[in-house]
């Protein structure tokens, strides 16, 4: 009964992590701003550290089933 919520909360949470480093990837690659009025390198490694933090979050969901 509860692993519904479970496997809905690490699905939204992988997709957002894997979205996020994937978006953040395409936008630096392209010398294009990730957050505007932010240095790039703060931007990137923020980022990258949130989408990696989602992804660990949505396995770790995924893990408790």
């Amino acid at each position: 009964m509860e692993s519904g919520p479970a496997i809905f909360a690490g699905a939204a949470f992988t997709l957002f992590g894997g979205a996020l480093l994937l978006w953040t990837t395409v936008r630096a690659l392209h010398g294009e701003p990730v957050a505007h009025g932010v240095a790039p390198r703060a931007a990137v490694a923020l980022t990258g550290l949130f989408g990696a933090a989602f992804l660990v979050l949505g396995v770790w969901c995924f893990g408790r089933l």
